[in-house]
């Protein structure tokens, strides 16, 4: 028996606020949900399919106009992933993996494919900040030999939602609120977390938007993910199930959420700029893209459904093998012809790859198309470079609003008697092939019970994370549900969380004031504590054990000595950093050497949330003067309460335990000092000094 429309079996979903007035058309709980012809609608939460785990239906005509609807809501920025930056750059293949596909791009080992990458949040405008907390796009367009494929993921293994009919919600709910236009770029308000607490399949993707994952140090420093279950497909047809990673070679970085607010009010594009300033350095990123494969009998005892998009599958149940690498090299010409108007759409695939029966994916595959069609004013957006294939390719497609190919000739069908210049022909050696699987069942918009656990794997990825990361959750819930006016919400978020984690539940309760907790929401399937954790879902059980790519910030002085000065620079660069200086002005400083040395940033224009560790070199005779400044003292206190790793002169211990109110201690370092300098250094890989905390 298939568990119908969300699963919630929630007390709380028959709750809500204020019906607005009735117009022609109505926000009144009580009135009849319909189509836009004024059909009323028996089911708003699941696609029709064939069977509860079934293919979905494309005769599905209530889901098709809502998610046309949504897909031309706004023009011309991007529904949601509306800030992206991305880069060209080229995918490495390790080892030929035809026993597995027979996609070209994998056939042979070195083989160069050309890629453009974009990064993205995904609920901001296009002017919003680049540190909002959000899921980043991981999107990556392959111009592979046999076509265009378009791996379009996240940096989070899960998602949300299970069936695309509730997608536009989902992003209604997210996005600001219409009545006001505010807030943007962010989820800390009553829709967004009104419409979680009523979808608990929702549960395991909050604990991750909650967690340092959404706010990432450097788009270089994160994963991503292909999210869904597809399919690898041989030459004989035999199918492998397949889950794709992109893991960073520089591993993984978050900033602490104080940081991303101030970093977002001292350089909004701070993710941008850092890729821009790394392509520019020639420090190109690295991913390595690998790839989880199972079979249908691993799918089959699995404790969760593969086609569930809110599940993943623990790298310890089945290990991540590393097929190839990304490298970005090259910084787009155009931020507009290419980063703005490239087309990504999963339905976007080739030969050996195959879509799931994953209901979320499926509607994707229909959105994504419809969504670049209406953005790029028509049909033709495959003619823009931006999306063409730099392979071969020919069709009997023709006309449309900014045609740019002009066919010659004049056969324009197949099939055709016209002899030699009568055009292209199917292929069944070289064509896209189908996975071919039986399928039946009644029509229906149940949702399959192989679904229906909403909490199990939400407990795993809470236990997974350290102390620290745990503490950075709990803290995350606290701020978003204090944004949240409706007592209602927020207690039935506690609900929700009780099936989580007890702590984590009452520190959250502890911290809004919450004095007695409700009762525990009954789940749909009983959450299991069986689950072991999962030591590759932490950022801190994953440090990069480099400090490559990353940035000190140095403030010196007018008689800063020149030597100590190199020794930093020369230091931070055998750790595979760079170092940025930072004075009160940036040009005409001149060392104790009498050597003219100009700065990066001025002190008031650099806190120092925008660096990885810092020094401070400052001439005695300039001490005074430097902190004195308010932008010094704050740029002191951050790094700090930031637990960076902090290098200074002997003689500034005085006026830094002034602005601490303590002396500083752990993590701290005298770096006019051969040994202190070199413990400086060696510690930086550790990125920052958690002890401290």
């Amino acid at each position: 028996m298939g568990t119908n429309t969300n699963n919630s079996g929630c007390p709380f979903a028959s709750k809500a606020g204020n019906a607005g007035e009735t117009h022609q058309t109505t926000n009144d709980r009580d009135a009849t949900l319909t189509t836009a012809q004024g059909a009323p609608i028996a089911d708003n939460q699941n696609w029709l399919k064939m069977g509860n785990r079934g293919p979905m239906l494309l005769e599905d005509h209530i889901a098709r106009e809502k998610i046309f609807h949504f897909d031309h809501e706004r023009i011309p920025e991007r529904v949601v992933h509306a800030r992206g930056y991305a880069a060209h750059g080229y995918f490495e293949t390790y080892a030929s993996l035809q026993d597995t596909t027979c996609a070209d791009l994998f056939a042979r080992a070195g083989e160069k494919t050309p890629v453009f990458a974009r990064f993205s949040t995904v609920a901001g405008n296009k002017g919003s900040a680049d540190l909002a907390r959000d899921v980043r796009g991981f999107a990556v367009k392959f111009y592979t030999k046999e076509g265009n494929w378009d791996l379009v993921g996240n940096n989070i293994p899960v998602f949300f939602i299970q069936d695309a009919m509730k997608f536009p919600d989902l992003i209604h709910a997210t996005k600001a609120e219409p009545d006001r236009g505010f807030p943007q770029a962010q989820t800390a308000h009553d829709n967004f977390w009104d419409f979680v607490s009523l979808t608990p399949e929702s549960m395991h993707m909050l604990t991750w938007i909650m967690s340092d994952r959404t706010v990432p140090r450097s788009l270089r420093f994160m994963e991503g993910f292909g999210v869904h279950t597809f399919r690898f497909l041989d030459k004989a047809g035999k199918s492998t199930y397949v889950k794709f990673h992109w893991k960073p070679k520089l591993g993984m970085q978050s900033v602490l959420w104080d940081e991303a607010v101030k970093i977002n009010g001292a350089d909004p594009d701070f993710h941008r700029r850092d890729m821009w300033n790394a392509l520019g350095a020639d420090d190109y990123p690295e991913w390595e893209l690998g790839v989880q494969l199972f079979d249908e009998a691993f799918a089959e005892k699995f404790d969760f459904d593969v086609l569930d998009s809110t599940k993943l599958i623990p790298e310890e149940e089945v290990p991540v093998k590393p097929i190839g690498r990304m490298v970005l090299d090259r910084q787009v010409d155009n931020y507009f012809a290419e980063t703005e108007q490239v087309a990504f759409c999963t339905q976007n695939m080739v030969r050996g790859i195959d879509h799931s029966n994953d209901p979320l994916l499926q509607g994707r595959n229909f959105s994504y198309l419809d969504t670049q069609t209406k953005r790029l004013g028509g049909p033709n957006f495959t003619h823009i470079p931006i999306n063409a294939p730099k392979c071969p390719f020919s069709n009997f497609q023709q006309d449309g609003h900014m045609a740019m190919h002009a066919r010659k000739g004049r056969v324009n069908y197949e099939p055709n008697s016209w002899g030699e210049d009568s055009g292209p022909r199917e292929n069944p050696d070289l064509g896209f092939q189908s996975h071919s699987e039986p399928a039946q069942g009644a029509k229906t918009r149940h949702r399959s019970e192989t679904f229906a656990d909403h909490y199990s794997q939400a407990k795993q990825f809470y236990k997974s994370q350290t102390a620290i990361e745990q503490e950075h959750m709990q803290s995350a819930f606290s701020f978003e549900l204090s944004k949240v006016k409706r007592e209602d919400i927020r207690e039935r978020m506690i609900a929700h969380l009780l099936n989580i984690d007890t702590t984590l539940a009452e520190k959250v309760a502890e911290q809004l004031g919450i004095s007695e907790l409700p009762d525990a929401i009954k789940p749909a399937i009983q959450p299991k504590d069986t689950l072991k954790p999962s030591a590759a879902l932490s950022i801190l059980k994953n440090p990069p054990g480099t400090f490559k790519g990353r940035k000190v910030g140095v403030i010196i002085s007018d008689g800063t000595s020149a030597k100590t000065l190199s020794n930093v620079k020369s230091k931070v660069s055998e750790q595979g950093g760079t170092v940025e200086i930072i004075a009160n002005k940036v040009s005409g400083l001149t060392l104790d050497d009498g050597t003219s040395v100009n700065a990066d940033e001025r002190v008031s224009g650099a806190p120092s949330v925008l660096y990885d560790a810092v020094a401070i070199l400052v001439n005695p005779d300039k001490t005074d003067d430097y902190f004195s400044m308010k932008p010094l003292q704050d740029f002191v206190s951050d790094a700090y309460h930031h637990m960076k790793f902090m290098g200074f002169e002997k003689h500034l211990i005085k006026p830094i335990e002034k602005i601490l109110g303590k002396e500083p201690s752990t993590g701290c370092f005298i770096v006019n000092e051969e040994t202190g300098l070199d413990e400086f250094s060696s510690k930086l890989k550790e990125l920052r000094c958690w002890d401290r905390a």
